[in-house]
């Protein structure tokens, strides 16, 4: 989940309490568990979170980085970025205590590469902010504006519907090719880690309705001033316990197991009412696969378990990056992001300028969407890519962090594993179904989603 993600505007799910309080455990400290854990706490339910690693985020954490001259700075393990349109996250991070607008710098959505060629929409309602910034690109013709207005008219005349099989490519037919590789390219790549050629056709219509044409400021990018483990999971751990949840980090859930008796379910021994797997796809998928079940449950569970294992994934890399060069006006770059112009051999798609976000002076975020090679190619290839086209000859890497099943492989007809997997036994995550692909936004909004399905059962 790195570079510019999706947006997913829309009704916030509702609150609804139970008469008799639950004991309900959630495996995952990641963003999809945590909102789940709030929405359970607004409920009334008694809520126990066990999260196997020593830090809270799941892959949206932070990262201790050495600099040139060793010091210790917190960065994340991918950069990340989110929208306006992010009303689950914006909901989240206001339940808990978060300031927003003092923890995200929120910019106009800005594609733009160093030479200033490419999109920058300005801070005005739709579609205005979409066709002043098209009017006003550089580097595109008028008859390349104009087949991108026409293209863009298409799509909210069908009502952002596309066929299901459709690929990005297939809904952008007729698209010069210069829009294709400074627009539709990168921003497809970053919001659903694929080539046009190879994504949903359905769901970047969706990223495009709900990020550009949802109201104003729905396409600004929220880019965080802070960790993305202090953002939200950590700060919600506090809120948590302040109001009585139950927190074990470093604790993996090695059992899992239904009591028929009973009708309770098991983790680690310990008796719960409801179970929520908010892990990865695959750890989800193993604890399913071993728990103790009857054979009519397994019957259940198996075919659940066989679609989360069978979800192909994408990598994405960022590698840390640090300049001596002196600071123009305070900034290495001319914005905290820049566009890259992304082909072989060059695969990073943005570089963030680390000092403009409350960072160390001097360090870049350089982020590769779809990552593939081995990772000290890619490193050699970003480090020169950056050097080339940020003009910073000195750049030298600090560190590259590849996730490689960073997200599910967001594909037309992509099949994904449902909320529910068995009575009592629930999963959540950015990869479960659901109208987005594998962001932030969609691990929330899953989250809270199945805190609701759990008030109505």
């Amino acid at each position: 989940m790195a570079g510019v993600e999706d947006a997913s505007a829309g009704p916030h799910v509702a609150v609804t309490g139970t008469a008799t309080p639950r004991c309900i455990a959630i495996i995952g400290g990641g963003w999809a568990g945590m909102a789940a854990a709030v929405q359970l706490q607004q409920q009334g339910q008694h809520v126990h979170i066990f999260e196997a690693s020593r830090i809270w985020g799941g892959r949206a954490r932070a990262l201790t980085l050495n600099g040139p001259a060793g010091q210790a700075w917190t960065v994340d393990n991918g950069q990340h970025i989110l929208i306006g349109a992010y009303q689950g996250c914006l909901q989240m991070l206001q339940t808990v205590g978060v300031d927003a607008s003092a923890a995200m710098l929120r910019l106009p959505l800005d594609l733009r590469y160093m030479d200033g060629q490419g999109l920058h929409l300005p801070h005005c309602s739709p579609p205005w902010d979409a066709a002043i910034g098209i009017a006003r690109a550089r580097g595109w013709s008028w008859s390349e504006k104009l087949a991108l207005v026409r293209t863009a008219h298409r799509w909210q005349r069908n009502r952002f519907n596309c066929a299901p099989g459709a690929t990005v490519a297939d809904i952008c037919h007729g698209l010069p090719a210069r829009l294709m590789q400074d627009f539709v390219d990168p921003l497809c790549i970053s919001a659903l880690n694929l080539p046009a050629t190879q994504a949903s056709g359905p769901i970047f219509l969706r990223v495009l309705q709900d990020g550009l044409f949802s109201g104003q400021g729905g396409s600004n990018l929220l880019i965080p001033r802070t960790d993305l483990s202090s953002l939200f999971p950590a700060t919600a751990v506090q809120w948590l316990q302040t109001r009585g949840t139950q927190v074990h980090l470093g604790a993996r859930a090695q059992a899992l197991a239904h009591d028929a008796d009973t009708a309770q379910w098991r983790v680690n021994g310990q008796a719960f009412d409801s179970v929520v797997l908010a892990t990865s796809c695959a750890e989800a998928a193993r604890l399913v696969e071993q728990a103790q079940l009857s054979a009519a449950w397994q019957a259940r569970a198996a075919p659940w378990a066989a679609v989360a294992h069978a979800l192909p994934h994408t990598a994405i890399a960022t590698v840390y990056a640090f300049s001596h060069q002196p600071l123009r006006n305070g900034k290495l770059l001319p914005a905290p992001m820049v566009a890259l112009r992304s082909h072989a051999g060059a695969p990073a798609q943005f570089a963030f300028d680390k000092a403009q976000l409350n960072g160390p002076e001097g360090l870049i975020a350089l982020v590769v969407s779809a990552s593939h090679g081995d990772k000290d190619t890619l490193q050699t290839q970003v480090l020169e890519q950056a050097r080339t086209q940020l003009q910073l000859p000195d750049l030298q890497a600090l560190q590259t962090v590849i996730d490689k099943r960073a997200t599910f492989a967001c594909t037309p007809l992509v099949q994904r594993p449902a909320h529910q997997i068995l009575p009592g036994l629930w999963a959540c995550g950015d990869y479960v179904d659901g109208p987005y692909p594998a962001t932030l936004e969609g691990a929330v909004r899953s989250g809270m989603q199945v805190a609701q399905d759990i008030a109505l059962t």
